[in-house]
């Protein structure tokens, strides 16, 4: 099973950028924690945290789909380098400025929007990238599983380590982290050895590229509805963690530390997530996984969001994260398994629109609501809209698994006629 479950590291490309993913990961989670919890402590207030989230993620809805055509058209492997060697410059910037003591909200923000300009041209290029690196296509959504995890390990370790660096050392030693964590990834992308890049015969334009994207997505409705499904939850559910810092200093009466294990915990529960998904055997029905892991996602939010035990509501917390992984990571995995080669970068580009675009929208929503009612009913609130969200999906989503047994079964009785005769 352990082989399996680790299969996609058979290749060399994909083992070099998942170890120099990992320790960068793990700054970029300390730098999101520390940003959280300076803006949270100038302001102590809810509507500055659902505008902090939103000056990151925004400006990624507003570019993402031209990152999914530069992505498309151009050498991934060098849109790539380029972002994140971009994305090592904004690290040091925010560094200094701490490190200075002269800083503002404003500032954070104005940098928080440049790493989201950054990510709308990184992530297409990236998640589309890994198809070049498996070498076994069979093993394309284990490496998307293990991806995940990578992520959530980070998010397990980041936020702890930030929590207890931000309490002894300070927010500048958080982003300085994170600056020299850059240099893992830059330094496993120069050791690759990668085909070289076909240069593409298309020659439309962005917008009439764009639209192409949007014409493939309405004429393959198992994965436009998968990205429609996505849009919702990023919406109205998964911005339940802009809250977080509320509980970590109101309700739970802690610290910065306080605030890191929450976020932890939460990650806890995405790894375990995502190594049952690596685990899963091929022709697995995902969509099925995903209608459960969000109505899994929907009670752990409900379990969760009037917990004034601590321990007990970092148990709930792993269920949150258990629940939460699937949104993205099988979502991600039923793309990129079933899209055509040629529009990858658009479609992964939508998938991207639909989580960096919906997501800042809704913490701004999530922000002025639980301004009105109090993070515990906003939250309360948000797990009972993921349930909808599942019920409301679920004919679709099981109507198709239905459509592909009735295929299989037809395929199977003309195999039976063809031997009769």
């Amino acid at each position: 099973m352990a082989i399996s479950t680790f299969r996609a590291f058979s290749s060399r490309n994909y083992r070099l950028f998942f170890s120099g993913q990992s320790v960068s990961l793990i700054g970029t989670w300390m730098q999101k924690t520390a940003v959280t919890w300076v803006v949270y402590t100038m302001t102590h207030s809810t509507l500055w945290l659902g505008i902090t989230v939103f000056a990151t993620q925004f400006p990624s809805f507003l570019f993402s789909v031209f990152g999914g055509v530069i992505s498309d058209r151009y050498d991934k492997y060098k849109v790539l380098l380029f972002t994140q060697c971009a994305s090592l410059v904004q690290a040091v910037i925010l560094a200094a400025l701490v490190l200075w003591g002269h800083y503002a909200v404003w500032e954070i923000l104005t940098l928080s929007i440049l790493l989201g300009i950054i990510n709308a041209f990184d992530v297409p290029a990236r998640q589309s990238l890994v198809y070049d690196m498996v070498e076994k296509k069979e093993d394309l959504s284990n490496a998307i599983a293990l991806n995940s995890s990578m992520v959530n390990l980070a998010r397990l370790l980041g936020p702890a380590v930030s929590g207890i660096v931000l309490q002894k050392l300070g927010a500048g030693i958080c982003f300085s982290i994170n600056a020299f964590s850059f240099i893992a990834v830059i330094t496993s992308l120069l050791m690759m050895k990668l085909p070289a890049h076909r240069k593409h015969s298309d020659k439309k334009k962005a917008l009439a590229a764009l639209a192409e994207g949007y014409i493939y997505l309405k004429r393959t409705p198992a994965i436009g509805s998968v990205i429609l499904m996505l849009a919702c939850i990023s919406l109205l559910v998964l911005p339940y963690n802009t809250l977080l810092p509320v509980y970590a200093a109101d309700i739970f009466h802690g610290n910065a530390a306080t605030f890191g294990y929450i976020s932890s915990f939460i990650g806890l529960g995405a790894i375990y997530g995502t190594f049952f998904l690596a685990s899963l055997k091929p022709g697995t029905d995902l969509k099925i996984i995903l209608l459960a892991n969000t109505i899994v996602f929907g009670i752990g939010l409900i379990l969760f969001s009037h917990i004034s035990s601590f321990p007990v509501a970092m148990l709930f917390a792993v269920i949150i994260g258990f629940g939460m992984m699937a949104q993205t990571t099988i979502s991600n995995t039923i793309i990129q398994t079933t899209v055509n080669q040629r529009m990858r970068g658009r479609v992964i580009s939508y998938f991207a629109m639909a989580f960096f675009g919906m997501l800042p929208l809704g913490s701004l929503l999530i922000g002025a609501v639980s301004q009105r009612i109090g993070a515990p009913d906003t939250i309360l609130s948000e797990g009972i809209i993921a349930l909808i969200i599942a019920l409301l999906f679920s004919p679709f989503l099981r109507r198709e698994r239905l459509e592909k047994k009735m295929k299989k079964d037809l395929e199977g009785d003309e195999a039976e006629e063809l031997e009769v005769l």
